[in-house]
């Protein structure tokens, strides 16, 4: 099982409270988390990558055990203390402006 913590906006659109846990098929990548997000919470979709590209949205950034995942391509692997459930996999929505 992977841990997934989303922000705020997304857990009241998903209709959930704080921490979620999937089990994702397939290689435990960026991309994996997801697809079993959006599916699990089809809602979700278009929230996070775009429908037709699935290019991460430019203001949502993906974190795992402190690093930055947002700019890795999506088919990197997780780290493992993420894919063994030790660390949540983070989605954060970035701010702009100033």
């Amino acid at each position: 099982m992977i841990r997934v913590v989303l922000p705020y906006h997304l857990c009241n659109l998903a209709r959930v409270d704080g921490e979620l846990e999937l089990e994702v098929t397939g290689p435990p990548t960026v991309d994996g988390v997801l697809s079993a997000l959006e599916a699990r919470f089809p809602i979700l979709c278009g929230t996070m990558r775009d429908h037709g590209t699935l290019q991460r949205r430019p203001l949502i950034r993906f974190f795992a055990c402190g690093q930055d995942l947002s700019f890795d391509p999506a088919d990197t692997l997780l780290p493992e203390a993420v894919i063994s459930g030790m660390e949540p996999f983070r989605v954060v929505g970035a701010m702009a402006g100033g």
